[in-house]
C-alpha cells in the first residue's frame, strides 16, 4: 500500500475541512455566541495539522492508486474528518466529553442524524451550524468533494470514487471522474440553495433555512429545533421539506439526465417507478391507519402520514410528530422503512431500493428454475441482464448488513437497553436513519445509551455510510499483506 500517499490525501481532506469552518465561524461572530475562539482554535489545529502531514508526506511519491489505497484512504478519510470535527464541540463546552462530540460527530458525516444533545436550541447558533454543515459536506460524500476540487489526484480517483459512493453499481456520468463528481456536486449546490429559497418564501429565518437545508439534502435530519420540523407548525414548510427528502432520495445520476432534457429516461427508470410505489403504498397505509384514531381530518392524516413515510423511507430522520403514539401498523411500517433507505447512487442509507429489487428478482428466479429447470435464465434490470459478480456482491452486503445487525442488537440490549429501543436504534445508525423508537424514538435522543453503547452505534454508522464492505476489509489481515 501506498502509505504515504494515503496520509498526502488525507492531510488535504482534513486541510479542506479546516477551511470549511470559516461558515460557522462567521455565523458564531454574527451571533457573537461565544463559539467563535473555539472555531478560530479548530481551524488552526486542523489546517496547521493537515499542512504539517502535506509537507512531510510530499516529496517523490507515485499517484497510482489501487483498490485497496482507494477504500483505505476513504475508510481513514471519514474515520479523521469526524475526529477532527469533534474539536468545535469540545472546545466549546457545547457536547462535554469526547464520546459524545465523536458520536454527534460520526452522525453528522454520515448523515445518520441520531444526536445525543436534550436540549438543542440552547446550543450557540455556530455550533448548530457547524452540526449541520457536517451533514450536508457528508451526503455527496467528502471524498468526492475531494475529487472534485483536487484534479491533480488524477489517475486513481475512481479508486476513491468507487469506495465512497453509496451505490452497488457506479454509475461515471463523463468520461473523466473528477468532472462527474463536479456534476454530481452542481446539482447538490443547486438544490440547497433553491430550497433556501423555497423556505425563506415559507417565513424561515435564512439560518433556519440554511440549517434545514443543509439537512434536507444529505438525508441527514439534524435541526435546530428541539420538536424538529414540527417546531414550525407549517403545512407549506412541511411541504417543502417533503418534496426535497424524496427527490434527495432519488439516484443523482437520474437528476443529472433530467438536467441534460432526458425527462423519459428519469421516469422510466426502473428503481425510481419502484421507489415512487413504495412511497405511494406506505403513505397510504400509514395514512389509512391514523386517518380517524390519531387525526380526525383527512387532509391533516395525509399531511403527516406523508412527511413521515418520506422521512424515515430516505433516512433522513426529521419528525413532525411523536409516530411513537401512533397504532402498531404504522409503527411498523416505519420500522421497515429504516432498512429500505433511497434509490442507489442517492443521499440516503439502508439497504437501497436496487438491491431490493434485484434480490426479490434472484428469489423469484430460484423459483421459476424449480419449475422450469432447464430454463435459460438470468436477473434484468430495465431488459440489461445482471451479472453474477453484482448479484454475489448484493448477497454478501444484504448478509453482512443483517448479520451485522443482529450482532449489534445482542450487543445493545447485553448493555441494558430495552428490546425496543435495541432493535430500532441498531437499524436506525446501521441505515443512517437517526431516531427510532422507545428511549431512542423521535421526541427523545441517544443521551441515555451508554459510552459502550454510543461507540457500538457509532461504529454501525460508519458501516452503513459506506456501504459495508469499505469498512470490514480493513479489518481482514489479507487486506494489509503484499
Amino acid at each position: 500500500m501506498n502509505i504515504r500517499l494515503i496520509a498526502h490525501l488525507v492531510a488535504i481532506l482534513v486541510i479542506c475541512l479546516g477551511a470549511s469552518m470559516i461558515l460557522p465561524m462567521a455565523a458564531a461572530f454574527y451571533y457573537n455566541d461565544g463559539s467563535a475562539p473555539a472555531f478560530l482554535i479548530s481551524l488552526a489545529v486542523t489546517c496547521v495539522g493537515g499542512l504539517c502531514v502535506f509537507f512531510w508526506t510530499r516529496g517523490r511519491r507515485s499517484f497510482f492508486l489501487s483498490h485497496r489505497d482507494g477504500m483505505a484512504i476513504v475508510a481513514l478519510g471519514w474515520i479523521v474528518a469526524a475526529l477532527a470535527a469533534t474539536l468545535p464541540y469540545v472546545l466549546s463546552g457545547a457536547i462535554p466529553g469526547f464520546t459524545n462530540a465523536y458520536f454527534e460527530s460520526m452522525s453528522g458525516f454520515t448523515t445518520t442524524g441520531a444526536s445525543i444533545l436534550r436540549d438543542i436550541e440552547t446550543l450557540p447558533p455556530g455550533i448548530l451550524l457547524w452540526r449541520a454543515q457536517t451533514q450536508w459536506l457528508g451526503g455527496m460524500g467528502i471524498i468526492v468533494l475531494s475529487i472534485a476540487i483536487l484534479p491533480f489526484l488524477g489517475i486513481g480517483g475512481m479508486e476513491l470514487y468507487k469506495a465512497e459512493t453509496p451505490s452497488p453499481v457506479v454509475d461515471k456520468l463523463t468520461p473523466r471522474i473528477a468532472e462527474t463528481a463536479k456534476a454530481l456536486w452542481k446539482i447538490y449546490i443547486f438544490l440547497t440553495l433553491l430550497m433556501i429559497l423555497l423556505l425563506l418564501g415559507g417565513g424561515m429565518t435564512f439560518y433556519d433555512a440554511l440549517c434545514h437545508a443543509f439537512a434536507t439534502l444529505p438525508t441527514g435530519g439534524f435541526s435546530p429545533k428541539n420538536a424538529s420540523v414540527g417546531h414550525y407548525a407549517s403545512a407549506y414548510i412541511d411541504g417543502v421539506i417533503l418534496v426535497f427528502m424524496f427527490v434527495a432520495g432519488i439516484n443523482f445520476s437520474l437528476h443529472y439526465k433530467l438536467a441534460h432534457g432526458n425527462v423519459r429516461r428519469f421516469f422510466r427508470d426502473p428503481e425510481f417507478r419502484v421507489y415512487a410505489a413504495f412511497v405511494f403504498a406506505f403513505v397510504f397505509l400509514v395514512f389509512a391507519d391514523v386517518y380517524g384514531t390519531v387525526y380526525p381530518r383527512v387532509l391533516e392524516a395525509l399531511r403527516y402520514a406523508s412527511f413521515q413515510v418520506v422521512s424515515i423511507l430516505t433516512t433522513t430522520g426529521f419528525a413532525t410528530a411523536d409516530f411513537e403514539q401512533w397504532p402498531a401498523l404504522s409503527q411498523v411500517i416505519l420500522f421497515c422503512c429504516m432498512f429500505l433507505g433511497g434509490m442507489a447512487g442517492s443521499t440516503g442509507g439502508g439497504i437501497k431500493i436496487m438491491r431490493i429489487i434485484l434480490l426479490a428478482k434472484h428469489c423469484y428466479l430460484e423459483i421459476f428454475r424449480i419449475i422450469h429447470p432447464h430454463a435459460v435464465t438470468m436477473v434484468k434490470l430495465g431488459g440489461v441482464p445482471v451479472s453474477q459478480t453484482i448479484m454475489r456482491s448484493i448477497w454478501g452486503f444484504f448478509l453482512l448488513f443483517i448479520g451485522l445487525y443482529i450482532v449489534g442488537v445482542i450487543a445493545l440490549a447485553a448493555l441494558g437497553l430495552d428490546m425496543v429501543t435495541s432493535l430500532t436504534a441498531m437499524a436506525s445508525c446501521l441505515g443512517n436513519v437517526g431516531p427510532g423508537f422507545g428511549s431512542v424514538g423521535p421526541m427523545d435522543n441517544y443521551a441515555g445509551v451508554p459510552a459502550l453503547g454510543k461507540w457500538i452505534l457509532a461504529f454501525g454508522m460508519l458501516l452503513g455510510r459506506l456501504e459495508i464492505y469499505t469498512i470490514l476489509v480493513l479489518l481482514i489481515p489479507a487486506f494489509w499483506r503484499k
